[in-house]
């Protein structure tokens, strides 16, 4: 009996939608790991030292990209000119429900961190973060900030839609079985549940609400478009516009 072909084999299915993933994530631990070894928050000290992520990020980028494309053959985008402009209102609105509690925060004039429901709703300064202003030479500045788009609406948006909606959404619905032989983009509570839940859990408290809302927008346009392009057209749109905003503002800890 002849194997079946490469972009139908189960186990390299699942090999191309957990790696990049698995490396982009190894990424961050590294970086949690020499950041709590290096960082040295002073004036004087080197840019690599004042923020390790400046060095680590790129290197991700990178890596991870080279992953993907490594891999690309495996993946199913079924992308579309409708669903793509679907994918972007919809990045539009989720993003725009994650950035309204650090909006509002400014426009009511609040300071310091917030209490009770205003906590739990992600209501915070988020001043503190990646930041390229670090750098003052105008090409690193912004070698620093163009690899810091690429990385967040390019890199994250392909490896988190591969990941969560192309293999988890089916993984979760048939672990036992040939989940590969479920569609895209089936509708199952357990799959929005553990998928969001997910989802939520891999960002920090503060964005916890952001996290579930945008997240269910996204289960909503994958089970509505079929589309794992639309999916990471919204993540993508969703990412750069929030960079857009970041940069304006000067909202560094949204990143």
């Amino acid at each position: 009996m002849k194997p079946p072909p490469p972009s139908q084999n189960p186990e390299l299915l699942t090999r191309a939608h957990v790696t990049p993933f698995v490396v982009f994530m190894g990424f961050m631990i590294l970086l949690q790991i020499i950041g709590g070894a290096i960082e040295w928050k002073h004036p004087d000290a080197p840019w690599w030292r004042q923020d390790p992520a400046q060095f680590v990020y790129p290197i991700q980028t990178l890596v991870t990209l080279g992953v993907l494309v490594r891999y690309w053959r495996y993946f199913t985008f079924n992308a579309s000119l409708k669903w793509g402009l679907v994918g972007i209102a919809f990045g539009a609105v989720g993003i725009g429900f994650w950035l309204l509690p650090t909006v509002l925060y400014d426009a009511w004039g609040m300071h310091g961190p917030a209490q009770g429901a205003l906590k739990l709703l992600g209501f915070a300064e988020r001043r503190e973060g990646f930041d390229p202003g670090l750098f003052h030479n105008p090409v690193a500045y912004w070698a620093a900030l163009g690899c810091r788009f690429l990385r967040a609406a390019v890199v994250v948006a392909l490896v988190e839609e591969i990941f969560w909606r192309g293999f988890l959404m089916r993984f979760v619905c048939d672990w036992e079985g040939d989940y590969w032989k479920l569609p895209f983009g089936q509708p199952r509570w357990i799959s929005y549940l553990i998928v969001t839940g997910l989802f939520m859990a891999a960002h920090a408290p503060v964005d916890y609400a952001g996290a579930l809302v945008y997240g269910s927008l996204t289960y909503l346009l994958c089970v509505w478009s079929k589309s794992l392009g639309a999916c990471v057209i919204m993540h993508g749109t969703a990412n750069f516009m929030m960079g857009l905003y970041i940069i304006a503002t000067g909202h560094y800890g949204l990143w």
